[in-house]
């Protein structure tokens, strides 16, 4: 007879902590920021900038779950950062609360209207601040789960359409402020109809999962994008990556996949599953040019095809 109870001598495995909320403060009073860093160090990560361009940069490159912000900063005050917090697709979901010592009504309703969700006056309680930041980050919890859910596909677990048309614009963005080259890898299944045909439709579900898995562990940065972009095809996006390293790494995923060896009897190109795999490369320009880089990665696709599959081809976009 068997149990599914463990034995008490066998270890058991433990949990990963749950990551402690993200908190920014940005404020150029060090009185201000010691006091709130007191209120928020025991079960936040708190990060601390003394001016709006610092805070900037600090939510390009490691973005947090919420902002607490004075209002009155020299160089650039804090409505104005919040506006342009608002406006970049990266940090536009962020939380700001306004710290301030101005409680009248036209400034509070400047700072909703740059994008703030919430107020909190100087000198304040202790206990309310908690409260209403624990509020919003609640709040943010629920929407980032929500936005999530509408931006995977339901079969792969990977990003959607919807979601690399977004993200594509956003690296865009991203890379041409930073003039940092932005790489495309559009892949796709070699001979998958005929798979579907041998195999059937369950297993060709099993076949598309363990290929967007592949390809997420390849990747390995945060901020590259793995994206079901239709069908039997997936679309990568590599922002910071030139045409050497977006070769290299696509030889990496056809390498891996080898690897692998998922059977496919009726493959015209190999007894198991293969990938076809079109390379596009550019540097952001003003223009949004993103039609252009996509546009080029299927047409390396369709080469890559056309010369036989199981194989890369790219270019890269020049104006």
């Amino acid at each position: 007879m068997t149990s599914d109870i463990s034995s008490p001598s066998e270890p058991q495995a433990a949990s990963a902590p749950e990551p402690l909320p993200r908190l920014l403060i940005v404020d150029d009073e060090p009185t201000n920021i010691q006091s709130l860093y007191e209120i928020f160090r025991s079960d936040h990560e708190v990060f601390i900038a003394t001016s709006a361009l610092q805070g900037l940069e600090m939510c390009d490159t490691n973005p947090p779950d919420l902002i607490m912000l004075d209002i009155v900063m020299p160089s650039m005050n804090g409505l104005e950062m919040c506006r342009q917090l608002k406006s970049d697709q990266r940090t536009r979901d962020i939380p700001v609360i306004f710290v301030t010592a101005y409680g009248n009504p036209e400034e509070e309703t400047r700072g909703l209207e740059a994008g703030a969700v919430d107020f909190i006056m100087k000198p304040f309680n202790s206990a309310v601040v908690r409260a209403r930041v624990q509020t919003h980050l609640t709040m943010k919890a629920q929407a980032d789960l929500l936005r999530s859910m509408a931006f995977i596909d339901g079969l792969t677990g990977v990003a959607n359409r919807r979601r690399f048309d977004e993200s594509l614009e956003a690296e865009w963005r991203q890379c041409r402020r930073h003039r940092a080259p932005l790489a495309l890898l559009m892949i796709d299944i070699d001979h998958f109809k005929k798979y579907n045909d041998s195999y059937g439709h369950q297993e060709g579900d099993v076949c598309l999962r363990k290929i967007a898995t592949l390809l997420r562990e390849e990747l390995g940065r945060p901020h590259d994008l793995v994206a079901r972009y239709g069908g039997e095809e997936f679309a990568c996006l590599l922002p910071g990556v030139d045409m050497e390293g977006a070769m290299y790494k696509a030889q990496s995923i056809l390498t891996a996949l080898h690897r692998q060896a998922i059977p496919h009897v009726s493959s015209e190109t190999a007894p198991f599953v293969t990938i076809s795999l079109g390379v596009a490369v550019t540097s952001p320009g003003p223009e949004p040019r993103h039609g252009q880089l996509v546009a080029t990665a299927d047409t390396q696709l369709y080469k890559a095809k056309q010369q036989g599959r199981n194989r890369i081809c790219g270019q890269e976009v020049t104006d």
